[in-house]
């Protein structure tokens, strides 16, 4: 009890609460009482909080039980000091007016309009970058009992579509945001849940108080009202072009050779000009003011042609997805605040496609996934970030952090996007675990059903076109925060000197791409890294070892 009065005695906002109290201390012993007042009230007008319509229910159970417990001491201190009944009434209300405030309550119910308690479900985070999401669909709907662990609706974040399971049992009573809502900001209500069946009936007509909170404020109309009371101002002066004056037809319109030709050429009457040179001469500069106020005025994709007709184009607008606006961002800003640079070598790979015959051989023989050129360059790039770990890091504002898990993300296009999932660890899996983890995450990745586990994490990212595109060669974009992707090509048959002066042989080579982060790796550690990778691809037995 000393405890809780001293901090309420030094706290500065209600350093006079302790003078209040004692004045309606035998106001508090007769509220007590009496049964036409509850305790509810009688603290709204203590500490100054008054509720319109919605009281969270978890501080309405806080309010009975403190009451509760003031009623025992009264009864018992009845006969005290004023300063002890000062100290207790002050020591609860201070512990309610802590617990008051806060404001992350789920579970509610509305004084004013009588609603059951129930819970509101707002949009979950289910990724660090993640700010909106959208709904796929819902696999409940109203009036279904949930259970937990149920699955409730399908949410498409800005990686990939994930499950949102429920965590406690109820009815689900209102869904708020139906089957392809968009744009959903995190924290927003998109269902409503009740603990009792006959209490779905009630949120029939209900609505989020997030919703109609906006409403409640409107823009305050004072300046309005001033720049109605003020005398009206002579209009600003305006560009001569953007209101051209016609020039009477009988005068003479006074045009520079240049201005006339311009005008030929686009079909611009000169009348329909006035000229801002010497004596009201028309100049270019007002030929190609007055174009572009008349290309500003055309609708949008129109293109006006010689003879002054807008051809039709046919174009379809296709919305953005999730993933396809935040692949854009994130890309946006890896080539903006990344300084990339690049490093190109041509890997030999006869070797490389000898021994993965042998060992799809071994595969086949024992019922596994076939093993690929991806699944090979996969375990040689860890091998290489292992060997070479600085670039194996990633930049931050103080410190370059070095990782010590190689965990390599794997570039996969499917028609809603272009997915990155995860290969944790590749450095100390074998090729054929590798090869069974990148066909389960690209089948995953092609049917939206990614977790965020399954692509989170990763430390070095690896994209392929040449296999399935036949790519020769290109420069791919870092994915941030990471400092480092290697973009391979496809493999080609070339002409190179044999052993004498006069032979000749054949072999396949490969080109593979390094984007670095200049920040991070150095270009002779980006040269070092590349020159691990070659030596992994050409002998390739050294992978096994």
């Amino acid at each position: 009890m000393t405890y809780s009065y001293r901090i309420v005695h030094h706290s500065r906002k209600l350093q006079n609460i302790a003078t209040i109290l004692r004045q309606e201390h035998a106001t508090s012993i007769r509220w007590f009482s009496n049964s036409n007042h509850t305790f509810g009230h009688k603290y709204e007008e203590t500490v100054g909080i008054h509720h319109h319509g919605y009281v969270p229910a978890e501080r309405h159970s806080i309010s009975m039980h403190a009451a509760y417990t003031t009623v025992s001491l009264s009864s018992l201190k009845r006969n005290e000091s004023g300063m002890s009944a000062g100290k207790i009434h002050s020591s609860i209300s201070t512990s309610l007016l802590n617990r008051g405030c806060n404001k992350h309550f789920s579970r509610g119910y509305s004084s004013g309009s009588g609603l059951p308690p129930h819970q509101e479900i707002g949009m979950p985070s289910l990724s660090p970058t993640m700010t909106e999401g959208n709904i796929a669909r819902w696999l409940k709907k109203e009036g279904d009992k949930i259970t937990p662990g149920e699955v409730l609706c399908e949410v498409e974040t800005d990686k990939a579509t994930v499950e949102m399971e429920c965590m406690e049992e109820g009815y689900l009573a209102k869904i708020v945001k139906g089957d392809g809502s968009k744009e959903i900001k995190v924290g927003e209500v998109i269902a409503i849940t009740v603990e009792e069946e006959d209490d779905m009936g009630k949120f029939k007509d209900y609505s989020p108080a997030s919703d109609t909170k906006p409403a409640a404020k409107p823009e305050p109309a004072e300046p309005k009202v001033e720049v109605a009371q003020e005398p009206p101002s002579a209009p600003a002066p305006e560009s001569e072009v953007s209101k051209p004056s016609s020039v009477p037809s009988g005068d003479r319109i006074f045009a520079s050779p240049v201005a006339r030709k311009i005008a030929e050429d686009n079909n611009v009457k000169l009348s329909s000009i006035k000229g801002t040179g010497p004596d009201g001469l028309i100049v270019k500069a007002d030929i190609e003011d007055y174009l572009a106020l008349r290309g500003k005025e055309m609708p949008v994709g129109a293109h006006r042609t010689k003879d002054g007709t807008v051809p039709d184009l046919n174009y379809t607008d296709i919305p953005h997805t999730q993933i396809r606006k935040i692949t854009a961002s994130r890309l946006l800003f890896s080539k903006q605040t990344i300084p990339h640079y690049y490093l190109t070598v041509d890997t030999c790979v006869d070797k490389l496609m000898e021994l993965r015959g042998q060992l799809n051989l071994l595969q086949e023989s024992s019922g596994g996934k076939r093993i690929s050129v991806n699944d090979l360059v996969i375990k040689a790039a860890a091998l290489a970030l292992r060997k070479v770990p600085q670039c194996n890091s990633s930049w931050t504002e103080d410190y370059i952090r070095q990782f010590h898990n190689v965990n390599v993300n794997v570039a996969v296009q499917t028609d809603n996007g272009l997915y990155v999932p995860v290969i944790r660890d590749a450095d100390k899996k074998g090729l054929s675990m590798i090869a069974e983890e990148v066909k389960s995450l690209a089948g995953k990745a092609k049917q939206n059903s990614l977790k965020p586990e399954d692509y989170e994490g990763g430390t070095f990212t690896v994209s392929n076109l040449g296999g399935p595109f036949g790519v020769k060669q290109f420069c791919a974009i870092i994915n941030p925060p990471q400092a480092g992707i290697l973009a391979v090509g496809s493999a080609e048959k070339r002409v190179i000197p044999g052993a004498g002066p006069d032979q000749y042989k054949f072999a396949s080579f490969m080109s593979v791409t390094l984007s670095c982060d200049h920040r991070v790796i150095d270009g002779a550690i980006g040269a070092e890294w590349l020159k691990a990778f070659k030596g992994y691809i050409e002998n390739p037995e050294s992978m096994l070892l």
